[in-house]
């Protein structure tokens, strides 16, 4: 049944272009380095011991904005698909439970930001060989770059998830969207315990692999969370 659900949910999504939008992410992040290096190159190399590095850092350093941000629009879109077709009510009447319904459209969305964290891999590491910054290409700070950010947000995409699909108002996950952007714009004065610090990869200890694993652990909690609460509300 899970498997019905999902080629649902994927088809629903098809008609409304989330999968463009799944796209505008990693293209607008490395587009802005095509601007930067366009114009500059010369300066920020003369700025770099290490110039795949410093590249991987002017990437990283807009993609947990373009990330929460993506997890807030997709999360809402969702949510509204069912809600403009008052298909709620249909879902539910299908022989199948409440806690597929919603692991079904958690399984999507995670899925879509895999497809996005994979994407800014190959379109970051596309520009990186255009750009010529030497033939020690590090291939294991690339795959982090690209995908710990996205295990550090599975708490957002969670959290923002539960609230699109409570809400009967999509303003209200919109809005926490926009504030969890401007949370992630000002990461490095957020306390480490904040979820929308997390896809930084920033900490005190300097590891970013600890984000990941509460990134992983507080998602499946706060998804397990949501799921219970979904499952107890009427739908309406």
């Amino acid at each position: 049944m899970i498997g019905n659900l999902l080629s649902s949910d994927f088809l629903k999504i098809k008609r409304k272009g989330l999968w463009l939008l799944t796209a505008l992410g990693p293209f607008g992040v490395v587009a802005l380095q095509t601007v930067n290096y366009g114009l500059r190159k010369d300066y920020l190399l003369q700025q770099s011991e290490d110039d795949w590095g410093y590249y991987l850092g002017n990437v990283h350093s807009f993609t947990p904005l373009a990330l929460i941000l993506g997890v807030a629009i997709l999360t809402s879109f969702m949510a509204s698909i069912e809600n403009e077709t008052n298909a709620w009510k249909q879902l539910i009447a299908l022989p199948v439970s409440k806690m597929t319904v919603y692991l079904s459209k958690f399984t999507v969305l995670t899925i879509l930001l895999f497809v996005s964290s994979s994407l800014l891999l190959f379109l970051t590491f596309a520009y990186g060989l255009f750009l010529d910054l030497g033939a020690n290409i590090p291939y294991m700070e690339l795959v982090q770059s690209s995908y710990y950010p996205f295990l550090a947000s599975l708490p957002v995409l969670a959290l923002q998830l539960w609230i699109a699909t409570v809400s009967q108002n999509q303003a209200i996950p919109i809005t926490t969207g926009v504030f969890g952007v401007i949370f992630a714009f000002s990461a490095y004065k957020l306390p480490d315990w904040m979820i929308w610090k997390w896809p930084t990869l920033m900490n005190e200890w300097n590891e970013p692999i600890i984000n990941v694993a509460l990134g992983i652990g507080v998602g499946i909690l706060l998804y397990i969370v949501g799921m219970i609460d979904f499952t107890r509300r009427d739908v309406k």
